[in-house]
C-alpha cells in the first residue's frame, strides 16, 4: 500500500483523492506522504515501535517449537504451558503466545491411538451394531 501511495500522490492528487483511490484513509496517505518526504525510500519501512526492546530470541522460539513437536513431558501425555515454560526457563505467557503464533495445540492429539482395552473390538462391535440396527431385528435375522 505504501508504495502505491507515494506515485498516486506525485500526480498532484489530493490525499482524500488518493485515499479513495486506493481504498485507504487520507491520515494513512498524510502520513506515508510526510514519511517519503522526510525520509525518501527510507521512510516507508518500518519505523520503531514503542515498548521495551524483544527479550526472547528467535532461538528460544525455534527451540520451543522444536521441543513441543518432537518430545514428551516425564510422566505426562502433552506438554502443558507451566510445564513447556518451566522446562524452557520461560514464563507462562511467553510459551503460549509463541504456540498460538504457530498454531500449536499440544493437548489436541493429530493422530488416532487405538486403546489397549482387550476388549475393544468387541465394544466397538456391539457400538457399531447398535448405529446400524438399533432395535435389534438385523441381528437377529443373522442367527
Amino acid at each position: 500500500m505504501r508504495c502505491r501511495i507515494i506515485p498516486a500522490c506525485a500526480t498532484g492528487a489530493s490525499s482524500k483523492d488518493v485515499a479513495a483511490q486506493l481504498g485507504s484513509t487520507p491520515h494513512a496517505v498524510g502520513r506515508w506522504r510526510k514519511r517519503f518526504v522526510e525520509h525518501r525510500i527510507a521512510g516507508l519501512g518500518d519505523m520503531p515501535r514503542s515498548g521495551g526492546p524483544r527479550t526472547v530470541t528467535d532461538e528460544q522460539v525455534a527451540a520451543v517449537v522444536k521441543r513441543t513437536l518432537e518430545t514428551l513431558p516425564k510422566n505426562a501425555t502433552h506438554w502443558s504451558t507451566p510445564a513447556m515454560a518451566q522446562e524452557m526457563g520461560l514464563s507462562q505467557s511467553t510459551v503460549s503466545r509463541i504456540w498460538r503464533a504457530f498454531g500449536l495445540q499440544p493437548h489436541r492429539p493429530e493422530t488416532f491411538e487405538l486403546s489397549a482395552d482387550p476388549y475393544f473390538v468387541d465394544k466397538v462391535h456391539d457400538v457399531v451394531g447398535l448405529y446400524l440396527d438399533p432395535d435389534g431385528r438385523l441381528s437377529a435375522a443373522r442367527q
